[in-house]
């Protein structure tokens, strides 16, 4: 599975690696490409899987602001909730290509 944005393959694993959580696809960490990600200081909360920290991602100078999110400290039973440990895993969203 790929996700794409501006026409650059920004992250890259086996489907069997993909977590799905509300119809959305993370990624493990080691499977996006940190040359076109920087944290940004927006965060937002679920109300279950807890505080989510996101990422800017840039492109050949294009910047998708807070495009990417991930959880790096999930919050208290939605790893069993979700039936896999997510911690860290990447999800996309504002333009970004699951394919």
């Amino acid at each position: 599975m790929k996700a794409t944005w501006n026409g650059k393959v920004i992250a890259e694993t086996s489907d069997a690696n993909i977590i799905s959580i509300e119809g959305n696809s993370y990624f493990p960490p080691d499977s996006i490409k940190s040359e076109y990600f920087v944290k940004s200081d927006y965060h937002t909360t679920c109300p279950w899987k807890g505080l989510a920290y996101y990422y800017d991602i840039t492109v050949e100078g294009k910047t998708n602001k807070n495009s990417a999110w991930y959880y790096p400290e999930p919050k208290a039973g939605s790893i069993e909730r979700v039936g896999s440990d997510f911690t860290s895993y990447v999800a996309f969203w504002n333009g970004v290509e699951i394919a």
